[in-house]
């Protein structure tokens, strides 16, 4: 049996690697040509060092207080020379990748379908034509190059981590290059160059309710992490509070209907801004946001939208002296092009 291990660097580059069963981390990604920090590999200086995130794993007993201490070993410190993984394990490693001398993997895929979804959003649908598949953790990013460019944007995936067939939800940008691309030149066979993944936006554990918040195409992300909830049995609520500007703007609620249906711990609502909209909620997310769904500040709160969106919700926590238990989010900004900008 062998494991996958997800190694998250510094510079926000994941690499995934095998682990065989009964193999120490630091043994498998040396195999697989990923350089992590290392100097005895016995378990007594502590120069592997990293964070394990989530998985499981046996560390024995036959390292070094000195390398690594009963508190830091508490708190999911791990040496990978001495670390044997009993599941998929995500790692975070103190350095960047170039210093492991690795870096984001690259692919080529072909265009299936450019969707406008709205006049505001864009579904991109792609097949891999290098790979099987695109390793990833659900909420993470690729670099996508724009045809006949060295310009690359960032989108996140909205499928399914390792499927061959690929999903983005994308913003349409007046004016942006990417935008005018997939909108009037787009078609099926197009060959595009992805390099990634990428970003420390991605689903966790879940071992409390959890509050997810989106914002017009930040729903993106949260679509990945869906699947993924798909297969698993959730012991604590999943709530998602999709907002947008204008009723016209609401993408995918067939699909959130679906996971509803399908994931029994799961709800979600929209609100729109506009105050003419003929949805039941109107306004801000901020708005929405009911104290059950807080849970006293026992909560991980994720959170994916634009910038003003990101902050509000960050004055809002404060204002009601909330500390949820994790909060996480990423915000995006649109790019346009250098000639119209």
């Amino acid at each position: 049996m062998a494991y996958t291990i997800a190694l998250n660097f510094e510079d926000g580059v994941s690499r995934f690697i095998e682990c065989n069963e009964n193999e120490k981390v630091l043994d498998a990604a040396y195999r697989q040509q990923v350089n992590l920090p290392m100097d005895c590999s016995d378990g007594v200086c502590g120069t592997c060092k990293c964070h394990c995130e989530s998985g499981r794993y046996d560390l024995g007993d036959e390292y070094l207080e000195e390398a690594l201490s009963e508190q830091e070993f508490e708190d999911g410190q791990v040496l990978t020379c001495q670390m044997i993984p009993n599941s998929d394990c995500v790692i975070s490693v103190p350095l960047s990748s170039q210093m492991c001398k690795t870096g984001s993997e690259t692919y080529t895929a072909q265009v299936v379908r450019a969707e406008s979804l709205s006049d505001s959003a864009i579904e991109l649908n792609l097949e891999l034509t290098s790979h099987l598949g695109v390793p990833f953790l659900s909420g993470q990013y690729v670099n996508i190059q724009l045809p006949n460019s060295q310009d690359t944007r960032a989108y996140s995936f909205s499928s399914m981590p390792g499927e061959k067939t690929l999903s983005f939800l994308i913003r349409n940008v007046p004016n942006g290059r990417m935008s005018q691309y997939l909108t009037t030149q787009a078609k099926p066979g197009d060959v595009l160059n992805l390099t990634g993944p990428q970003g420390s936006f991605y689903l966790r554990e879940v071992t409390r309710p959890i509050l997810m918040l989106a914002g017009g195409t930040g729903l993106a992300p949260f679509l990945s992490m869906l699947h993924q909830l798909q297969g698993s049995e959730l012991k604590h609520q999943v709530h998602l509070i999709y907002g947008v500007s204008r009723d016209v703007d609401t993408v995918k609620l067939a699909q959130l209907e679906a996971f509803a249906a399908q994931i029994p711990q799961f709800s979600f609502s929209v609100c729109v801004t506009d105050p003419a909209s003929s949805a039941e909620l109107k306004g801000y997310v901020t708005d929405h946001i009911e104290p059950g769904q807080i849970n006293d500040g026992e909560v991980d709160i994720y959170l994916c939208g634009p910038p003003p969106m990101v902050e509000a919700v960050i004055t809002f926590l404060k204002s009601k002296s909330i500390t949820p238990r994790n909060f996480y989010y990423e915000k995006f900004a649109p790019q346009v092009s250098k000639e119209t900008a």
